[in-house]
């Protein structure tokens, strides 16, 4: 009861921690609650079946399941037949897909799902695609398409398959996207199986059938029912969400980080304003373990209640975000926002958790206060820096230093998080050490006022001189919001910088055809550019370990040999394999075929890590497109089949860069945004509650003869300068790890990138903190100051 007495008593200086502690779950529960609504879901042309088998999970190198090994036609049709004989299955689907896309007047239909639109006519029975006009195809040369393409039966639609165009006779439509055509000619687009579809027959068991299904397959694959036929996704569907939840996980990460900073800091701050209070309550003999055990409800009630009114906004704010992210393209089509228990529960674990530890250290602090520190000002301990501080703080800052020199050598794949990580380190490296060096400069930069007589300049630097770790608990939420800001703009503008630059160095004085339009390059679009490179990538597992392999077709005739394979070091490390030896290597159609390992040459992208003759791709997986072309610069590049371009060096490094660009600098400006406008909340709120709490310092400076303007002035100008200084460490924490990541993409691209800083986001984010904390310090300065003018005679 004294707790929640003590909390309402003391409202106005809890009401920081309050707001942070919401702010931060609010935050934190949308980014959940979105995550979780990301979730897999069963897509419509698989609604109608009750279970589907699938083959044997492969994995990566590392052990992470990834893609199915497909059955080969010779395996999947005994498996078919024996689970059409399964008691209660209506009908057993061979599912196929496979690239297929419309070609009207000249350009290709604007599909998303065109690598796998293409299915045989079969798997309508699947999903409620039914016949709304015609009839099944029955020839290799008619298709049944979907009735928004407006096209009528008895047409003719030209079609766009992995070998090229191709005229076919419309003979029906249905009530739903894709294109359907014989079995036959599903079955050499994609002779692999990787899925059979189960549909029960009326008022057949599910879990019966399942079972019995199960039994049939034994240990050659899986069944799935339920949920689980979401593990079918169409390859866009998939990368959307991969990028929505890459997104998300990257807020909810920032969030996290910045919601305990703060949090931990303002508590840190409005516990050391009550020093005279505790040291009162310890001479009529409250125990230490009773002021700590104060110290924690307290921060236990605040950010309970803030974590309940976070809960609330962050729910609320959920279609909001999913809406930002539906406009960033990263959000799959079915995406449904969707409020389970444990987002709530998680969020307000982080915020009750988040608050209870930051006043942890504060109530060590606070059970150490002496009866007679009550006679003293809350100020007398906040000199200096303790032993475990500095211990604390170097240690933080050589950890951060080691991550920022790690940001220049890391892999491509790990270098934006390495940044973000040192930069995390090295800016609760440079909270801790502040107090240390804050009353020097601030001596520093109020030196040349001193000389005009005015007592402010003497004022603000005694206040940081007599109270540096007040000064660093204000200082510590600028450095977050600058830090941030310059950090995350930088990467984007070294990135701009660093890969046209390195790409365009790689292609030049090539022509590049690229698809537009088109998922890749058909095999009509590589005849028409006979000389170049042409690599065709598809997905092939080693069969003694069942990892699945990125294996590349050349026509480059250094690899374009029949039976071999050319392996990148890393590749051949990961898979236990020397120069010389033999690999077995299953194919997408089914097929084993043993390769032997001719060279291992070092690392190189553009080769590619597992290497192979084109043909040999092009015989196993029918279904595959063709990557970007390269044509060199004495040989004639072709862009007449409609569904290419043609690119020189520079256009083309600029198009791959912008393609991905955009989304780069959405992620960038919303994690911006989350960082530092979170950080100038707590700035102005760290100001209000410091201003509040030295209302009777004013009250003695007023009875000195001081004015309000003076006052109120004085107020200002600590201000401004605790918010300069945070934002000049903020902006030196960030210089190590994006230098290091400047030097990491010099090196990876053979382009001179030096480091790069977006100054109109630093301005912005300096003066979003400066404002913020100027006027919530002089709002509450002038309120505390009302009173006395009221007083006064």
């Amino acid at each position: 009861m004294l707790i929640l007495a003590n909390v309402r008593e003391r409202w106005s200086s809890f009401l920081g921690a309050f707001v942070a502690v919401l702010v931060g779950v609010a935050l934190i529960t949308t980014t959940l609650v979105l995550y979780d609504s990301a979730r897999p879901r069963t897509q419509p042309r698989y609604a109608g079946t009750a279970a589907l088998a699938l083959p044997q999970q492969a994995h990566d190198v590392d052990g992470s399941p990834e893609d199915r090994i497909p059955w080969s036609k010779a395996e999947a049709a005994p498996l078919a037949a024996g689970l059409g004989r399964v008691p209660g299955v209506g009908h057993v689907v061979t599912d196929r897909s496979f690239y297929a896309q419309a070609v009207v007047g000249g350009e290709p239909v604007t599909d998303e799902g065109a690598l796998e639109s293409g299915h045989g006519y079969d798997s309508t029975l699947m999903g409620p695609y039914g016949l709304v006009a015609g009839r099944a195809p029955r020839t290799d040369g008619e298709v049944v398409v979907g009735r928004d393409l407006r096209v009528v039966v008895g047409s003719e639609l030209t079609v766009n398959l992995t070998q090229g165009r191709r005229e076919f006779a419309v003979v029906g439509l249905v009530d739903g996207p894709g294109y359907y055509f014989t079995e036959a000619l599903a079955a050499r687009q994609q002779p692999g199986v990787r899925a059979i579809g189960l549909v029960a027959a009326q008022g057949a068991d599910t879990g019966a059938l399942v079972s019995a299904a199960e039994k049939v397959l034994g240990d050659r694959g899986d069944v799935v029912s339920g949920d689980g036929r979401a593990e079918l996704q169409p390859q866009y569907i998939a990368h959307k969400r991969f990028l929505g939840v890459q997104l998300i996980s990257a807020m909810a990460l920032l969030s996290l980080f910045t919601t305990v900073f703060v949090v931990a800091s303002m508590l840190v701050l409005a516990t050391g304003m009550r020093r005279r209070e505790i040291g009162l309550l310890r001479t009529i003999g409250a125990a230490p373990q009773q002021v700590r055990r104060m110290i924690l409800g307290e921060a236990a009630v605040v950010g309970l209640l803030g974590s309940l009114a976070g809960c609330v906004v962050g729910v609320a704010a959920a279609p909001v975000l999913r809406n930002i992210l539906d406009g960033l393209d990263v959000t799959p089509p079915d995406l449904r926002v969707t409020v389970a228990a444990w987002p709530l529960l998680t969020g307000c674990a982080v915020g009750v958790g988040v608050s209870v530890i930051g006043a942890w250290t504060a109530g060590r602090k606070a059970a150490r206060v002496a009866p007679v520190e009550a006679l003293l000002d809350s100020r007398a301990a906040n000199q200096g820096m303790g032993r475990g501080r500095w211990t604390a703080g170097l240690v933080v800052l050589g950890a951060g230093a080691l991550l920022a020199v790690g940001t220049a050598t890391t892999s491509a794949d790990d270098r934006v998080n390495m940044a973000i990580l040192a930069t995390m380190t090295l800016i609760v490296a440079a909270a801790l050490l502040t107090p240390a060096f804050i009353g020097p400069v601030g001596r520093f930069l109020t030196a040349p006022f001193q000389r005009g007589g005015s007592a402010a300049p003497v004022l603000i630097r005694a206040e940081l001189v007599a109270n540096p770790r007040r000064a660093a608990s204000l200082a510590a939420p600028v450095i977050a919001a600058v830090g941030f800001a310059v950090l995350l703009s930088g990467m984007v503008e070294t990135m701009r910088v660093a890969y046209p630059a390195g790409e365009a160095l790689k292609v030049a004085g090539q022509t590049i055809v690229t698809p537009d339009g088109t998922p890749g390059n058909t095999d009509e679009v590589v005849a028409a550019n006979p000389v170049g490179k042409a690599a065709l990538p598809t997905r092939a597992f080693v069969t003694e370990d069942r990892t699945v392999l990125d294996v590349l077709g050349s026509r480059d005739q250094r690899w374009n040999k029949p039976g071999e394979a050319v392996l990148g070091k890393h590749t051949a490390s990961d898979l236990g394999v020397k120069q010389g030896e033999r690999v077995p290597v299953r194919f997408a159609d089914g097929a084993t075929v043993t390769l032997r390992v001719t060279r291992v040459l070092p690392d190189d992208p553009a080769r590619g890590d597992f290497v192979v003759a084109r043909d040999l791709v092009r015989a196993h997986d029918p279904a595959a497109l063709t990557d970007d072309i390269f044509v060199p610069g004495d040989a004639k590049a072709s862009g007449a089949i409609p569904g290419t371009a043609l690119h020189d060096a520079a256009e083309y490094a600029l198009a791959d860069y912008e393609t991905d660009a955009r989304l780069t600098d959405s992620l960038a400006m919303m994690l911006i945004v989350i960082a530092v406008g979170y950080s100038v909340i707590a700035v102005a709120n760290s100001m209000a509650t410091a201003a509040h709490a030295r209302r009777r310092d004013r009250e003695v400076m007023r009875s000195a003869g001081g004015t309000d303007r003076q006052l109120l002035l004085t107020a200002i100008g600590e201000t401004v300068l605790i918010v300069l200084i945070g934002a000049a460490l903020g902006i030196l924490v960030t210089l190590p790890p994006l230098a290091g990541m400047a030097s990491g993409l010099a090196q990876a691209n053979s382009a001179t990138v030096g480091l790069q800083l977006d100054t109109g986001t630093l301005a912005t984010a300096v003066l979003g903190t400066l404002v913020a904390a100027v006027l919530a310090g002089a709002a509450v300065t002038a309120r505390t100051l009302r009173p006395s003018r009221r007083a006064a005679p």
